[in-house]
């Protein structure tokens, strides 16, 4: 029984005041405030004889909706408890357009009206209105954008100066002071700048000598400086000992390490600026040469303690085992015997906690065997081109009306919302500036809607060219695959297999492919039947040993069989970046190491 839905109370007569200070304003928010309560008193309250209910009072961006005294207003709204919203402006109610309108038409569903102060004539409600309102929301949002961007590039600007944008790290301290009046053209109101912290400059000189040694390890040098009584800035301590655990903080320290800061350069990947290119304003705790030695110890201890694999799994994180009493596959994990062993012992996948195991090389050659069998015959190429061709076709040709339409409505929608805008600069309503503001965007707006409908046309297209990579990789990889390395035949099967089936005593007994080259593979075997006259029916198919058979019906349209769709959808898989990489490093493999002369299908010859 489906649940009734509950009816809102009445909303009772009074007013909701919302206040909202950006958080750029943060070093003077109650003048702000102040100000914003004074102009809705003025504007709104004065001019009735409605009751305050209460203020609601966010420090916050308007580009969230997460705001506590926002969501609070909205939820007492819900309950009835006033009629009226008043803001000062609508950039104060919010800052993201969509988010905006959709609480104000939420609001209005409730019984309550929202007004501003600085237009209180209007109603965000009414047709007209609703526009004007809009493209408050909407030059607030640009105003934003270009406001973070401003502040973005000023902080990259400070950066390739040599300052620091930002807290500066431990053993430094962020300095400020007001400058004077002849000053403020250079450095504005205030000056900042970045100074070694007395306390925690010699607790960082310390860690780096220590690292210098090259005789501690990062969990040593902590205790060593936990033996001093030293810690972070932050008051956490080098060594933490909880319930006789002592815990160090190696991985903190080392990030510390890898600063470059420390070594008075900027570096910032956003700002451009690599290593050693701009030399920063502070006094650095090491030298240049100091801080790369540094890092060639960690980097040379990363290299002694990181275990040689002895092992190269093939199907890692691919297979699975298949129990005669249990309908859930069980994946399989990989293990060695004993890799202390010459040779590095004896690789296994198994069960963890149990006597399964399963020798890799069973496994393994039952692949090699499986690949090799999915072939396409030359011949039937321009047959599955055709299918293939036909399928996609149909499948995006009920995909592409209702896209297409929504995209026309769209474009239509920015026609009719410049008729509008018009009709009310025709009218004095708003300015030429505001007008050339909104121009722009639209005219952003309609390149985009375009250039997604001329995408929608170069769809199949891009498909067909896929198609043609996909089969050219397909009609080699069954060669190639036994001359590779190992750890390149992983990389290969992790763009070809989905997963493999095997039983307990090793025998292989499902290997599925990913999109599309299962759908390849099943079109070429149908294909092949047909060929030979086998039955057509859905029973009498046969998968080669190995092979999942995907129960997929087939139908005849025109003599082709198409797949269902599973299939369907897999074809329709996004390939080229994928592909394209297997392509490269089949064909880079075939030239570079076994020497051969792949030439690609003539599906593939443009």
């Amino acid at each position: 029984m489906a649940r009734k839905k509950t009816k809102s109370l009445p909303p009772k007569p009074g007013w909701a005041i919302y206040l909202r200070t950006s958080d750029e304003e943060v070093q003077n928010p109650a003048l702000s405030q102040k100000r914003q309560r004074f102009a809705i008193q003025q504007s709104l309250i004065d001019r009735g004889d409605m009751p305050v209910f209460g203020e609601y009072i966010d420090n916050l961006t308007g580009r969230t909706p997460q705001r506590e005294g926002y969501q609070r207003m909205l939820a007492d709204a819900r309950l009835g408890k006033y009629s009226h919203v008043a803001v000062e402006r609508a950039d104060r109610f919010g800052r993201n357009d969509a988010e905006a309108l959709r609480a104000i038409d939420e609001l209005h569903e409730l019984g309550v009206a929202v007004r501003f102060a600085n237009q209180p004539e209007l109603d965000p409600v009414d047709a007209d209105d609703r526009i004007l309102v809009t493209l408050q929301f909407t030059l607030a949002r640009r105003e934003s954008m270009l406001s973070g961007a401003r502040i973005k590039g000023g902080l990259h600007a400070k950066m390739r100066d040599g300052g620091c944008a930002g807290r500066a790290p431990d053993g430094y301290r962020n300095m400020e002071e007001r400058t004077e009046r002849t000053d403020r053209l250079e450095f504005g109101k205030y000056r900042h700048w970045v100074e070694p912290d007395p306390e925690q400059f010699k607790v960082w000189r310390l860690a780096w000598d220590l690292l210098l040694q090259d005789n501690l390890t990062l969990a040593e040098i902590c205790e060593q400086l936990h033996a001093r009584g030293y810690r972070f800035r932050t008051g956490r301590p080098f060594v933490d000992v909880r319930d006789g655990t002592r815990q160090a903080a190696a991985s903190n320290l080392s990030k510390k390490y890898h600063n470059w800061f420390y070594a008075g350069w900027v570096v910032s990947p956003e700002a451009e600026i690599p290593p050693k290119t701009v030399r920063g304003t502070w006094q650095p705790v090491v030298s240049t040469e100091e801080f790369e030695r540094g890092l060639e110890i960690l980097s040379r201890r990363v290299r002694d303690r990181s275990p040689q694999r002895r092992h190269e799994y093939l199907l890692s994180g691919l297979i699975y085992l298949q129990q005669p009493d249990h309908e859930q596959l069980v994946r399989l994990t990989c293990s060695t015997s004993n890799p202390e062993r010459p040779g590095g012992g004896t690789s296994h996948y198994r069960v963890a906690n149990t006597n399964i195991n399963i020798l890799c090389s069973t496994v393994d050659n039952q692949v090699a065997k499986l690949l090799r069998q999915i072939q396409v015959d030359p011949e039937q190429l321009p047959l599955i081109q055709a299918a293939y061709t036909t399928d996609v076709a149909e499948r995006l040709g009920h995909m592409r009306p209702n896209d297409r339409q929504r995209l026309q409505a769209d474009l239509k929608a920015v026609d009719d919302e410049a008729s509008r805008v018009a009709r009310l600069l025709a009218s004095g309503r708003i300015t030429e500036a505001v007008w050339n503001g909104l121009w722009a965007e639209w005219q952003d707006r309609r390149r985009t809607i375009r250039e997604t409908l001329e995408g929608l046309s170069n769809k199949i297209e891009t498909h067909i060219a896929n198609l043609d990579q996909a089969l050219a990789i397909i009609g080699e990889m069954g060669v190639l695959f036994a001359g590779m390395k190992r750890s390149e035949q992983k990389k290969l099967l992790r763009e070809i297999v989905e997963r493999v089936v095997v039983k307990p005593d090793g025998e292989i007994v499902q290997l599925e492919l990913l999109p599309p080259f299962a759908y390849l593979h099943h079109t070429s075997q149908e294909l092949g039947r047909k060929k030979g006259g086998r039955a057509k029916t859905k029973t009498s198919r046969v998968v080669p040993a190995g092979f999942r058979s995907t129960d997929v019906a087939f139908g005849v349209p025109g003599g082709i069989r198409t797949p269902g769709p599973l299939l369907r959808r897999q074809m329709l898989y996004p390939l080229s970046y994928r592909y394209r990489s297997i392509f490269e490093r089949m064909l880079a493999y075939s030239i570079e190491r076994v020497k051969i002369d792949l030439m690609p299908p003539p599906c593939c010859a443009r």
